[in-house]
């Protein structure tokens, strides 16, 4: 990892190397997923085949791109009692925290004659997206699915890439089936995003796609926004880990290759005001990053996007942490819960020497779709919300529309829009 000065123009050339990682850096490819994306919203279930032979070495068919309950059965078979009895209790945590996340609708009388309120409607059919790849990711079901069906959705399905045999990880099968996704197929790319949100004879159109995948599946949600809505066009992994004095090195440096295994872009930085811990981090990622059987991955990562910044006080640490507003941010600080207050922007944020990020990935309870590139400016966690729809309702009687009948008719006029007043003069003639 660099260990480098945080300073003005260490900050910009670190922001300046992150932007490099965010899907809308990288052009040359949206011309192929624009063209699949095309293909498949022309051709439905003859494109999906081909591009599913062509990428995954899978000869799908409208026969059997569908996940039948046979290969699930199998699947728990497969998966063990372990595995399976670890996926419920994350599922139960999962499920728990994002109960307290649910809005009711709401309806008042503020005045006689007036009627007010919001009516919060589940969408009907929600599409999650299961990255396969060089991972596999069960818990990424669970959080895109559990909040969705907190939330009332009333079907969801889910699509995600086959090995060559049609084969789908046991894992993620049984992920599925203990959140609750009613339909499974057998199709992953950016050709997955299209048949999603466009829909084919096989696949049915959905009201929003979630989940993460690789910059083919990022830039073909991007090319459909507005078909279907998305969650958000997500880059690489990132963490970043506040410390000071008080931090132990190997704790820090173990959840900085935590997410430094995700792939070659993955982003992992420290930020300490301890120039011995900056010196005794590095040491240990190099030491562990030999122990690891992702090596070859966590090295590119940390040779590129591994960066330990030494900054002079706790202030200029905590600025530097909104500026980046990472995806994951640990608190390794004497006072973690006075400096979480001092943050304003990060996607998930972990406090003390025990609250390790896997803990949020698989565990805790809390969604681990996060905002990432510094989109934690403005983006939160997947949640309840992101399945809703907020529709406002409005009633007023005659008597109570007659009282700023006046107001609103000057209102309309003085935008230049004499129809607007004519519909409310209409009601008096």
């Amino acid at each position: 990892m660099k260990i480098v000065k945080l300073d003005e123009t260490s900050k910009k050339n670190l922001l300046g190397e992150l932007l490099k990682r965010s899907p809308g850096q990288y052009r040359e490819y949206e011309d192929k997923v624009n063209a699949i994306v095309s293909d498949v919203r022309a051709r439905g279930d003859e494109a999906l085949s081909e591009y599913t032979k062509k990428f995954d070495g899978f000869d799908l068919s409208p026969e059997n791109i569908l996940v039948t309950q046979k290969e699930i059965d199998d699947a728990y078979a497969k998966a063990g009692d372990k595995l399976v009895s670890v996926i419920r209790k994350a599922a139960a945590n999962i499920r728990d925290f994002h109960e307290r996340q649910k809005e009711r609708s709401w309806f008042e009388t503020p005045s006689e004659g007036i009627f007010l309120g919001q009516k919060i409607t589940p969408l009907k059919r929600a599409g999650v997206y299961v990255p396969g790849g060089k991972a596999a990711y069960p818990s990424s079901v669970l959080m895109n699915v559990v909040p969705a069906r907190v939330a009332g959705v009333e079907e969801v399905i889910m699509c995600t890439p086959p090995g060559k045999d049609g084969v789908i990880y046991e894992g993620t099968l049984v992920a599925a089936k203990e959140a609750g996704v009613d339909r499974i197929y057998k199709v992953g790319g950016a050709q997955a995003i299209a048949a999603m949100a466009f829909g084919t004879a096989s696949v049915p159109r959905v009201d929003k796609i979630t989940g993460p995948g690789n910059i083919y599946v990022a830039l073909a949600k991007k090319a459909v926004y507005g078909n279907a809505s998305i969650d958000s066009i997500a880059g690489p992994s990132e963490i970043l880990v506040l410390a000071d004095d008080t931090a132990n090195a190997s704790y820090v440096a173990a959840d900085l290759l935590s997410q430094a295994e995700h792939d070659e872009l993955a982003c992992a930085i420290l930020i300490t005001t301890s120039s011995r811990l900056a010196e005794e981090v590095n040491k240990e990622t190099e030491r562990m990053t030999k122990e690891m059987p992702r090596e070859k991955i966590i090295s590119a990562s940390l040779g590129t996007y591994g960066y330990i910044l030494v900054a002079d006080n706790m202030k200029d640490a905590i600025d530097a942490v909104d500026e980046i507003a990472p995806e994951h941010l640990e608190i390794q600080t004497k006072d973690p819960y006075g400096d979480m207050l001092k943050v304003r922007n990060a996607g998930a944020i972990f406090l003390g020497e025990y609250s390790s990020e896997p803990l949020g990935d698989y565990w805790a309870g809390p969604n681990h779709i996060l905002p990432t590139n510094g989109t934690a400016r403005f983006f939160s966690a997947l949640g309840v919300d992101d399945f809703i729809k907020k529709s406002s309702v409005i009633s007023y009687s005659r008597e109570a529309l007659e009282a700023a009948s006046e107001d609103i008719q000057f209102f309309a006029k003085a935008e230049g829009l004499y129809a607007h007043a004519a519909s409310i003069a209409e009601r008096f003639k």
